[in-house]
């Protein structure tokens, strides 16, 4: 039910960086902007880098042990939660096999016990590697044969009509008016194409 989300920041590579910032440093001969042009970073990130290794060393550019908010489901319960979900939303009460956002946050909240607001479930699904999925809505009284009729004969039959009685067109009778509201959009007048 969800689209890929931004990749998370890799807490090693930065803290590597800061610290070979600290290293050159300590040379006290490079100016803070040669170390940004050198780091590929800003100034200000430099700036604040050796203010806080100057502070308190090279320890103060450590990388957090962990970046954001804990995430209040584990491993072990997102399994669960998946399988949950893999056994469709009538097995669970549902009227119809249709997953949402409230429908997941209830079905998240029986299996782990942990409630989300409905808002912040697709946080959950995307880690589970879920995508939104926009169902074809189509009409209870639908016809495929009426639909397969229209769709082949009908409408190339009102195609040719339509065209042979534009403005400019070779024919001699005109069965449809172009300027007929409900003929708008169909077709093509001299001139003006719809693209």
């Amino acid at each position: 039910m969800l689209a890929k989300h931004a990749p998370r920041r890799d807490l090693q590579t930065l803290e590597r960086r800061r610290k070979q910032a600290a290293r050159l440093f300590a040379k006290g001969n490079i100016a803070q902007a040669s170390v940004a042009r050198e780091l590929k970073v800003s100034r200000m990130s430099v700036s604040r880098w050796y203010r806080q290794w100057n502070r308190s060393g090279r320890d103060a550019l450590k990388a957090a042990p962990r970046a954001g908010r804990k995430p209040l489901l584990n491993a072990r319960q997102l399994q669960r939660v998946q399988a949950a979900l893999g056994k469709g939303a009538r097995s669970h009460g549902f009227s119809a096999d249709l997953w949402t956002l409230p429908r997941v946050a209830i079905v998240i909240e029986r299996v782990t016990g942990v409630r989300y607001h409905p808002g912040h479930v697709w946080k959950v699904l995307g880690a589970m590697q879920w995508t939104v999925q926009k169902p074809e809505q189509q009409a209870k009284e639908r016809n495929p044969d009426q639909v397969y009729y229209w769709k082949t004969v009908r409408w190339p039959e009102l195609k040719k009509t339509l065209l042979a009685s534009a403005p400019g067109s070779s024919s001699k009778t005109k069965p449809a008016s172009l300027n007929n509201p409900r003929f708008a959009g169909l077709g093509h007048r001299e001139g003006k194409r719809r693209s």
